[in-house]
């Protein structure tokens, strides 16, 4: 009798775990979100992207997951979708155990802003184009005149990633000018002259003599002697007088 109502006791036991278990795993996977966590990882340098620009882009595409059952929410879908925005480079999306979905953004970092007539938009590290912001401007190297996009993809941005990788010219050189027949002028920073480059070709080994020529030839006459300073031809630098 007494092992019979133990084995009784037993398998009422194990139905009330197997029902208990169900149960809260159903509760468990059917909880609502309770929230949406943004943390834009650079946002102290760059202000491309806002928490509000995330939250309508994930309205704006039925993805935005407050008060949705978490089970229901697709993170890869989310994180596909925030980077089609061309001021976001990476995007981690993630559940956390307190119901929030948590999103962790980088934005892209420009190195050039164009101003052209086929568009204004900013250069980025990698070669690939953004769009100017309505929120923030960006303190980069400035390209003007006849650029077309595939040139500023190209030759101006490997040129303003040299400039960026030089500590000298990074602090000098302040803008670009491209005419008609892609010739290149540069605006210093210091000294009222103008640079004439020529094309890019060559380029490392022209700002090299142009360096020479900065600390030999500029402590004798000073910044305001010469009104340009052309190195256009192989190993040489031509000077206009004011």
């Amino acid at each position: 009798m007494i092992r019979v109502l133990s084995i009784i006791i037993a398998t009422l036991l194990t139905c009330y775990i197997a029902v208990t278990a169900f149960f809260f795993r159903d509760v468990k996977e059917n909880r609502l979100c309770e929230g949406l966590q943004i943390v834009v990882r650079d946002s102290l340098d760059k202000h491309f992207v806002t928490n509000e620009d995330l939250v309508y882009l994930l309205k704006k595409s039925k993805l935005y997951p407050v008060k949705k059952p978490m089970d229901k929410i697709n993170t890869e879908k989310i994180e596909t979708e925030l980077l089609n925005n061309d001021m976001i480079s990476h995007v981690e999306v993630y559940k956390t155990p307190s119901r929030l979905i948590k999103l962790e953004i980088e934005q892209k970092m420009p190195i050039l802003r164009v101003n052209s007539p086929s568009g204004n938009y900013y250069i980025d590290n990698i070669g690939s184009m953004m769009p100017l912001s309505r929120h923030y401007v960006a303190h980069v190297l400035v390209a003007s005149g006849y650029v077309e996009k595939e040139f500023a993809k190209n030759e101006l941005y490997k040129f303003a990633l040299y400039l960026q990788d030089n500590e000298f010219w990074n602090d000098q050189i302040e803008q670009i000018y491209v005419d008609a027949d892609k010739n290149v002028e540069l605006i210093p920073r210091v000294g009222n002259h103008r640079i004439i480059l020529g094309s890019f070709d060559n380029f490392p080994e022209k700002l090299d003599n142009l360096k020479l020529f900065y600390e030999q030839a500029i402590p004798k006459v000073g910044w305001e002697k010469y009104s340009a300073i052309n190195l256009k031809y192989k190993n040489q630098i031509v000077c206009t007088k004011r």
